[in-house]
């Protein structure tokens, strides 16, 4: 299975995304949506597969692609990339700075080493910002004293 952000419609703080979705199986057949994922639900707007899908198996479409769209959008992180595709400047969820901002990079950093993930690929998909802004951001959390420090000062 493959998943692709295709585009992206952002309303005030809403964003509506459309992923191009491919399925292939080991048989031969294969799968191709245009999904659209908005105010946390899952639809399929259009389908083409070879061989045709029966009525039950289009019911349960949208159940086999969620996975796969809810890892697109780093959803278990909190926000979704943005799918700008390098045009133009992309907008960022909104993010608070100081204190604030801190404790809930520290707060993400956290969550994600417990559950096994990547902490820095977690802040970058919480934030919106690039690797490097997030390194930096971490670094202000462990010197506020949030995380703990990296390396034993001498």
């Amino acid at each position: 299975m493959s998943v692709r952000p295709a585009w992206e419609v952002r309303e005030n703080e809403d964003a509506t995304r459309w992923f191009d979705v491919q399925l292939a199986f080991t048989d031969g057949a294969h799968v191709e949506a245009l999904a659209v994922v908005a105010g946390g639900r899952v639809g399929v707007e259009d389908v083409r597969a070879q061989p045709a899908l029966s009525l039950d198996d289009l019911a349960v479409l949208a159940d086999w692609i969620e996975d796969s769209l809810a890892e697109a959008c780093c959803a278990g992180a909190g926000t979704a990339p943005e799918a700008g595709g390098g045009q133009g400047r992309r907008a960022r969820p909104a993010w608070p700075r100081g204190a604030e901002g801190r404790w809930l990079v520290a707060q993400e950093y956290r969550a994600a080493q417990q559950d096994g993930a990547d902490p820095v690929l977690a802040v970058m998909c919480a934030t919106g910002h690039s690797r490097r802004k997030c390194l930096r951001l971490i670094g202000q959390a462990r010197d506020a004293g949030l995380l703990t420090p990296r390396r034993a000062r001498r």
